[in-house]
């Protein structure tokens, strides 16, 4: 199973680059394209560590045609598609209606299974997952863990240092792991 997630937009992550520059005490514009960079590079290991999608955005999820309910790859989940069945050959296809089941449990993962596959041995499962619409809207410590990885990564640009312990000090209460 594969999944593809759309890049955090930039009205999202507004505020985000001032608070990293503000942690740094950088007054100016100069290096707002590299702390963005390194701001979105921090993000990606925070939702590595915790195996949780931080900002809301579009993705889409490849898997298997599987009669069992199986669980999508990212989470929390605010939304799933219409499923497209994929056929070894031909053109993609919307799943009709009755052909398949979705669900959202409560602690925001993402089921689906396929009853009535028709031709596609696997589909595509568009959905929306995030913790948060924006900056603003993460928790504090998720914030500022990101905010001490950029900035740690802005300073010690030849990475000799490990990032401080602080980081996954702060990501830990929302760590998600999942026993396969």
């Amino acid at each position: 199973m594969t999944v593809v997630m759309e890049a955090p937009d930039a009205a999202a992550l507004e505020g985000a680059v001032a608070q990293v520059k503000a942690y740094l005490r950088i007054d100016s514009n100069g290096e707002d394209a590299l702390t963005e960079e390194l701001l979105r590079a921090a993000l990606a290991h925070a939702e590595a560590f915790t195996g949780q999608v931080t900002l809301t955005r579009a993705g889409v999820a490849t898997m298997p045609v599987a009669e069992r309910w199986t669980r999508l790859p990212v989470t929390p989940v605010r939304s799933i598609g219409a499923l497209r069945g994929i056929p070894a050959e031909g053109s993609v296809f919307t799943l009709p209606v009755g052909s398949h089941a979705i669900d959202i449990d409560a602690s925001g993962d993402g089921w689906v299974r396929v009853t009535t596959p028709g031709s596609a041995g696997r589909v595509e499962v568009p959905l929306v997952a995030g913790m948060a619409e924006d900056w603003d809207g993460l928790p504090e410590g998720l914030r500022q863990g990101v905010v001490r990885l950029a900035a740690h990564m802005f300073t010690d640009r030849d990475g000799l240092n490990a990032p401080p312990a602080a980081v996954t000090a702060l990501w830990r209460p929302w760590r998600r792991m999942r026993l396969t």
